[in-house]
């Protein structure tokens, strides 16, 4: 059973106003089980799988074309090049229609890569 987290509604506004939104916290601390929860119409990429990540590096457009309405990018911190692919299309795309990718990225800032 997954208890809904009193920030839940606050992650879900703030993703209707920006296209990516970024859940930091320490390791364990429930981000993960959090936004899977709030975004599981969203795929899912964890980047602590060593073929994920290798991918994320070595073509990283091609990683990001699998997920045209976004995904739950987990792990960002292992590979912190992908950020510039993601924000550029965020940047310019009218990404308030519904059709716009949404990027939700989990990081533990005390793992760094």
């Amino acid at each position: 059973m997954v208890i809904e987290r009193e920030i839940t509604p606050q992650l879900l506004e703030l993703s209707g106003q920006y296209p990516i939104v970024t859940v930091t916290g320490p390791r364990q601390s429930g981000k993960t089980t959090l936004c899977r929860s709030a975004f599981a119409r969203l795929a899912y990429a964890n980047l602590e799988d060593p073929d994920a990540r290798e991918f994320a590096e070595s073509d990283p457009r091609r990683l990001l074309a699998q997920f045209p309405v976004g995904a739950v990018l987990d792990e960002i911190q292992r590979v912190p090049s992908l950020l510039s692919y993601i924000q550029l299309p965020a940047a310019s795309q009218p990404w308030k229609s519904s059709r716009a990718p949404r990027s939700p990225l989990l990081g533990s800032p005390d793992c760094a890569a």
